[in-house]
């Protein structure tokens, strides 16, 4: 059961007495669920399990809750994958947590690692494609302010270096990359707070 929590970090906080004393995750993923769930970061899940990476997930939070539960986990978080696929922007939680995710980037408390999942980065930094049409669909029930903060986002984190599955790649050699990426980044970060 304890390994189950240190892969998981606590998901069911509300479940289990020994979550409250997991350690805070080290990734914050953020996707648009129905579009990868059940494939593409149910595979990351478990290889970052494997790894024994603390990652936050959504699927287990309580539904109801407001996005400063899922905020708090993004600023518990040492790195963020945001994970954009063709749907990502018919979500408006997805891209508020993507905002926070900046927020928390420009403080120099996280890092952010874009991931592409059969999307061009430049149709994400330019809301054009079919992620545009989805963008542009969802900002029309938006208000403005929200859409510039939107937009700022996306231009922000798609200028990252990041990671692109194309449509010819396998998907268990490129999850691979990202957990390799991760143990680099954390252990960059182990490496400067030892030696401060």
């Amino acid at each position: 059961m304890q390994g189950f929590l240190l892969g998981t970090l606590g998901a069911c906080p509300s479940l289990s007495p020994t979550a409250i004393s997991s350690p805070p995750p080290q990734v914050f993923i953020n996707f648009r669920g129905e579009d990868l769930r059940y494939g593409f970061v149910s595979h990351l899940e478990e290889a970052l399990k494997r790894r024994h990476i603390n990652f936050f997930i959504d699927k287990h939070e309580e539904r109801g809750k407001d996005l400063e539960t899922l905020f708090k986990r993004i600023e518990e978080s040492s790195i963020a994958l945001a994970i954009f696929s063709r749907r990502y922007a018919e979500s408006g939680w997805c891209l508020d947590e993507l905002v926070k995710m900046m927020e928390c980037v420009e403080m120099k408390r996280l890092r952010v690692i874009p991931i592409f999942i059969k999307v061009e980065p430049r149709d994400v930094r330019e809301q054009k494609g079919d992620f545009g049409t989805r963008f542009w669909k969802l900002a029309r029930s938006s208000r403005g302010v929200q859409i510039m903060k939107w937009k700022h986002a996306l231009c922000s984190v798609t200028n990252k270096m990041g990671l692109t599955l194309g449509e010819k790649r396998y998907e268990n050699d490129f999850i691979e990359e990202i957990v390799v990426e991760i143990e680099r980044m954390l252990n960059a970060k182990w490496k400067k707070v030892l030696y401060i």
